[in-house]
């Protein structure tokens, strides 16, 4: 199973969502499928089959996040390093196709919100930086093209 890596407060967030989900949503969908239960005739009954449709979309997120949380890595954001570009670091770039400065956050899928500057570790981006140091160029083939970046600056 592939790690996932998470902030502290990324990890948070998902035991927050987890608790919501077994201790408020699963019990209301439950409450509903007796409601619908009590209309008669399953097989004809459109609450009874959305609660449960409900229900495994409640189900199938709790599992998703259980594994998430069994197989997360918490980021260390005091010990990283700073000489080459790890999973936590902010890292500042030249983009030399657009001739701008972009700053990212190379954080886990979960988290990630590339309008925010945080890149997952998967994305072709955030895989291309990965391990590389200050003053490198990287090509990234993107959708969009390949686009070159230049490593002006790695921060914890």
């Amino acid at each position: 199973m592939e790690k996932t890596f998470l902030t502290p407060e990324g990890k948070k967030q998902l035991e927050d969502r987890l608790l919501e989900l077994k201790t408020i949503k699963r019990p209301e969908v439950t409450k509903k499928i007796g409601i619908a239960r009590e209309f008669g005739d399953l097989s004809e009954n459109a609450e009874y089959d959305a609660a449960k449709e409900e229900q495994g979309m409640i189900e199938a997120e709790i599992a998703e996040i259980e594994v998430k949380l069994r197989n997360c890595e918490i980021i260390n954001m005091d010990k990283l390093p700073t000489n080459k570009v790890s999973v936590g670091c902010k890292v500042k770039l030249f983009d030399e196709t657009f001739n701008e400065e972009v700053e990212y956050q190379i954080i886990g899928s979960t988290e990630s919100d590339p309008l925010k500057g945080l890149i997952s570790n998967e994305s072709p981006v955030g895989k291309s930086l990965l391990g590389k140091k200050k003053g490198e160029t990287v090509e990234v083939t993107t959708p969009a093209g390949v686009v070159s970046y230049k490593i002006l600056e790695i921060k914890a």
